[in-house]
């Protein structure tokens, strides 16, 4: 009997492990004629993924630069969710997943990407209500890393600044990049670069800037502040907890802080705070934050249990106590209100032809506060020392008439510096239509801030069963405007309307249900709005 008795509670457990493994991974074959988006921002330029896809994936060790989520939405109405980050592999028709913790959920939630939009916003990630400052959306904003790079310094800054409103520009928020810290973990600025920054700050307040200073969660090695933090306990510590581990970055090789510790939270919280009433700081853009830098096998955090995307995801938490705020690595934390960043694209063609997928892909993901990255890329590289007969002055324009019907446009490389009179003042045309467009602009994050959904919004979203399921050169800004922007090195596109009467920018109508060739010269961005 007891032996018996062994046996079936053998049994018992094996069938207990099993199903728990079994939520664990799930197999999701798709219907037929079903898209997928979501999941990873940086991947929007293949979305969405359909029965020729192929493509793998692991929230836990990748998040390609940019924001992750573990949400994917169909154009059928169906919506899968994790919990955890997991690993995915789409191929031949099948999505395959194996979830870090917790079970995967697949959704029935109504017909159309917008319903399993809608349906998995409101379960799992509620709109906040609340909205990023007004200034994100109504005026361009300014990073100082191009022009600087690593040479952040007070003269410098300021001579940015006054370029911004000599050449014509709006004012707006300035972000002071990486580098102005004497080094990573202190909070000071760099005597020698920086010989007045209450002064700086104040004046770029009278020009009518915001001021945002560049932080990361990194500290460097044995410095005074390392030893501080490590006594206190407040960083991550090696996979075997007997020292602080040292991570490696793009900057080298530092010491982070364990934010799943309380008061290493808190002190953080603090200190960023403390630049603020000492300085007039208005908010900070909070870089790095990857979850591949605090992987399990690398870190034993303060909680025993916030590795990878959890410390990525306390990272925002942080962030979210400050309203001006910018992370280009999140994890979840859809619905609330920060600010985005896409990842840094190449100064090239493919770069510009990725922003408007992956503005998509993040408001697919719950962001829909996001900026398509710097004007004309933020690999800094590519600005200097340049070649004038090799360096294409059209990619900057059209990549900045992107940014222009967008929820926010960022210039970084000064458009004075490299583009001709001509084509400066595009730009500036251009800087100008965003200001324009402002009102109407947080109008539309003020509705996603009460909805959760997208600004920027891809054809299939707004216009089910009318064939735009794989169209992803073009979108609606908020349900008014159809943008329909260059993204290569053409002067003509083709243009696919949806039914109904629609009338462009210059006062041309067309009968939607149908594709149009238009011509695009440089000075040009399509936008259509229907006649009701």
């Amino acid at each position: 009997m007891r032996l018996q008795n062994l046996i079936v509670a053998l049994l018992f457990i094996l069938a207990v492990f099993t199903g728990a493994n079994a939520q664990n991974n799930r197999e999701i074959e798709m219907l037929e004629g079903e898209k997928w988006w979501g999941s990873v921002t940086d991947l929007g330029n293949i979305m969405p993924f359909d029965d020729v896809t192929e493509v793998k994936f692991n929230h836990q060790t990748q998040n390609f630069n940019n924001q992750t989520n573990p949400l994917l939405v169909s154009n059928k109405g169906r919506y899968i969710w994790s919990n955890s980050p997991f690993k995915a592999e789409i191929s031949g028709g099948k999505i395959k997943l194996e979830a870090a913790r917790g079970e995967i959920e697949c959704v029935k939630a109504g017909t159309t990407l917008r319903d399993a939009f809608k349906a998995a916003a409101k379960t799992h990630f509620p709109a906040s209500g609340t909205v990023p400052p007004d200034l994100f959306f109504s005026v361009p904003q300014y990073n100082t890393w191009i022009e600087l790079v690593y040479n952040q310094n007070q003269a410098d800054v300021l001579k940015y600044a006054h370029s911004i409103v000599d050449k014509g520009f709006p004012t707006g928020i300035l972000m002071i990049d990486d580098n102005w810290q004497k080094y990573y973990g202190n909070f000071e600025f760099r005597p020698d670069r920086f010989p007045d920054p209450k002064g700086m700050v104040d004046e770029l307040h009278a020009l009518g800037f915001k001021v945002m200073l560049w932080v990361s969660p990194f500290v460097s090695p044995d410095s005074q502040e390392y030893r501080w933090l490590r006594d206190k306990g407040y960083l991550v510590m090696n996979a075997e907890g007997t020292r602080p581990a040292i991570l490696d970055w793009w900057n080298g090789l530092s010491a982070c802080y364990d934010l799943s510790n309380p008061e290493a939270f808190e002190h953080f919280r603090k200190t960023l705070a403390q630049m603020q009433e000492e300085f007039g700081i208005d908010g900070f853009k909070f870089d790095a934050g990857d979850p591949e830098r605090y992987l399990k096998e690398n870190i034993s955090p303060f909680d025993g249990k916030s590795f990878d995307t959890e410390q990525t995801e306390l990272w925002a938490k942080l962030g979210l106590l400050f309203p001006y705020n910018e992370f280009r690595a999140c994890w979840k934390m859809g619905g609330e209100a920060l600010v985005q960043r896409l990842g840094d694209k190449e100064y090239s063609w493919d770069g510009v032809a990725r922003l408007v997928p992956s503005m998509i892909a993040a408001g697919l993901l719950g962001h829909p506060y996001t900026c398509p990255d710097m004007i004309g890329g933020g690999q800094f590289g590519s600005f200097i020392d340049i070649d004038e007969d090799k360096f294409d002055q059209a990619l900057i324009v059209r990549s900045c008439q992107i940014h222009s019907m967008m929820p926010m446009m960022q210039f970084s490389v000064a458009p004075w510096r490299i583009l001709s009179k001509e084509n400066l003042e595009i730009c500036q045309k251009y800087a100008l239509l965003h200001k324009e467009m402002g009102a109407y602009i947080l109008e539309q994050a003020e509705y996603s801030a009460q909805t959760g959904e997208p600004i920027v919004r891809c054809m299939d979203y707004m216009f089910p069963g009318e064939g735009f399921e794989d169209c992803n050169d073009q979108y609606m800004l908020g349900d008014t405007y159809l943008v329909a922007p260059v993204m290569d090195s053409g002067t003509n596109r083709s243009v696919k309307l949806p039914k109904g009467r629609w009338i462009d920018e210059e006062g041309r109508k067309f009968k939607g249900g149908k594709t149009y060739t238009i011509d695009v010269p440089l000075s040009r961005l399509p936008r259509f709005t229907k006649i009701k």
